[in-house]
């Protein structure tokens, strides 16, 4: 099946975006649950909440509302994995590949991950596609610097 986000590679008219937002629906897939401990769930006491657009007052989709349970379990799971060694005694040079990689799926998935951000927050696109510039830079600038030693 092909979606917009297969079709409009550079959106930039109000209707390439609005086509792209359409696609991002629950029932296009969208996950709404907490991701904790490697996997998606639902808030501990099955609470959720609806996010709204702000622009439009449009509910855009019932997501798990986390709370204290939920924070601890995943603190909890986070330091298992610290001292599970998954990522404290991978090697320099994957963690580095790591980093880089989630770097690059940022960008691939940049129009999405800008949207959603738009949609929920309400911010203009073109900052939106800003921040996440940034927020991909400042990966790829750490990433670089796991494997240099400078004394």
């Amino acid at each position: 099946m092909t979606t917009a986000f297969d079709t409009i590679s550079h959106p930039t008219t109000h209707d390439d975006w609005q086509a792209l937002a359409a696609e991002l629906t629950v029932e296009q897939g969208l996950e709404t649950r907490a991701f904790i401990d490697d996997a998606f769930v639902d808030a501990a006491d099955g609470a959720t909440l609806t996010t709204i657009n702000p622009a439009t007052g449009e509910a855009l989709a019932e997501v798990a509302s986390c709370a204290a349970a939920d924070a601890e379990a995943a603190v909890s799971a986070a330091r298992a994995a610290v001292d599970g060694g998954a990522w404290s005694r991978l090697a320099p040079g994957r963690r580095k590949a790591v980093l880089l990689k989630l770097a690059d799926l940022m960008a691939a998935h940049k129009h999405e991950l800008a949207l959603l951000d738009t949609l929920d927050m309400g911010k203009p696109i073109t900052s939106a596609l800003g921040d996440l510039a940034g927020a991909i830079g400042c990966l790829r600038y750490q990433a670089e610097c796991i494997d240099k030693l400078y004394g």
